[in-house]
């Protein structure tokens, strides 16, 4: 099964061009290799290249003023394909798609993608203009 590592262009470009400069969610789904399939060889689990991968991109990310600002331990997929899981499902907060955008063409950013694109079998990152929480549902 080939996943969903990385925008393509296109989809990038299309977020970048949204209309609106103000604040971005980023709902983050990932599913972990068992094994990292890291194009040298080199030995570790997904989990232990996502983890490398989060702390050396931590920096960059508080850098550009992003913020997680929800995460969970995914336990079950209700409605949905039923051999669809995550390992792990966060929300991270950017000021700007700019600043996200920063992060990513960022060059220390650009020299350590590499474990996370080791550590990550399948995943979704989905843009979302945040809202004031509340209780009603919508």
């Amino acid at each position: 099964m080939s996943g969903h590592i990385d925008p393509t262009r296109e989809q990038f470009g299309t977020m970048m061009k949204m209309i609106g400069d103000g604040p971005i969610n980023m709902l983050n789904l990932i599913r972990l290799n068992e094994t990292a399939k890291y194009e040298d060889g080199r030995a570790a689990t997904g989990a232990e290249a996502y983890g490398t991968y989060s702390k050396e991109a931590g920096p960059i990310f508080t850098g550009v003023g992003g913020q997680i600002v929800w995460s969970g331990e995914p336990k079950l997929v209700l409605i949905g394909p039923e051999d669809e899981y995550w390992d792990i499902a966060f929300i991270a907060a950017y000021p700007s798609a700019a600043a996200f955008g920063k992060m990513v063409a960022d060059e220390a950013y650009q020299k350590i993608v590499f474990h996370r694109q080791a550590a990550v079998r399948d995943s979704r990152l989905i843009r979302m203009a945040p809202q004031e929480n509340g209780a009603d549902f919508g």
